[in-house]
């Protein structure tokens, strides 16, 4: 991809972000968070499989914080040892959906905040074709009621967007969401346009953004393959 190319859809992706004020760069102001994803890039911190895990974990404990702002309360009265007191609580749980495998440790992380909520499965990957290109497949899906719910979306790579905007479509078919979050550790300014045009009242949450994608879709400078980084290296099929 040329760097003028590049530096049109980035500034493309400026223009609807800032209209819609949908995407929130969690390394924006410097914060652990920005520690966490330096140690996601690194290539010698990225043998620890276990260290690549937590930090993928931990970005999605601070996702599910901040979310936890937006979320509908109630105020309930509850009762301790020495009297009442009304307290806020959220009203309802949300749906925490993840793309399987590399989004399994920032679900993990949501679980930890949330942890009474439902949970929805899904099984999207690129599908490899002779030439290199590839298309999503979507082959197994696990979820709850999702009509009238808020639902959570982690996938740690939001690279050309291709998986998510698969998934929202499924979403969308089994109902209608009242709110939509989508949390990932890097995304690239190309997919999250293409998300935010499929789905333009979404809310997307990053760890970081990078501005570049190469010919076969692997984010620019990015960390490399996350499943593989947490998993272990597939056999591409």
């Amino acid at each position: 991809m040329s760097k003028f190319i590049t530096l049109k859809i980035a500034l493309n992706f400026k223009v609807l972000s800032k209209k819609i004020n949908m995407v929130i760069n969690l390394s924006d102001d410097h914060s652990l968070v920005s520690n966490w994803v330096s140690e996601l890039r690194n290539v010698e911190v990225q043998t620890d499989r276990q260290r690549f895990r937590k930090n993928l974990e931990k970005i999605a404990e601070v996702c599910a914080y901040e979310i936890s702002k937006k979320l509908p309360w109630i105020e309930k009265e509850i009762t301790t040892p020495l009297g009442t007191c009304n307290c806020k609580v959220i009203e309802t749980q949300p749906v925490l959906a993840t793309i399987m495998r590399a989004g399994l440790a920032m679900h993990n992380g949501f679980l930890n905040y949330f942890d009474k909520a439902d949970n929805a499965f899904i099984s999207a990957y690129r599908k490899h074709k002779p030439d290199g290109s590839f298309e999503i497949s979507l082959e197994y899906i696990s979820s709850p009621e999702m009509e009238g719910r808020v639902v959570i979306i982690s996938d740690p790579m939001l690279a050309t967007g291709a998986s998510v905007v698969k998934t929202l479509q499924f979403i969308r078919d089994a109902g209608n969401p009242s709110e939509i979050h989508i949390a990932c550790a890097l995304a690239c300014t190309v997919g999250l346009e293409y998300v935010l045009r499929a789905e333009p009242k979404a809310t997307i949450w990053c760890g970081d953004i990078d501005d570049e994608l190469t010919a076969k879709g692997y984010i620019v400078p990015g960390l490399g393959d996350a499943g593989d980084l947490a998993y272990g290296v597939k056999v591409q099929m």
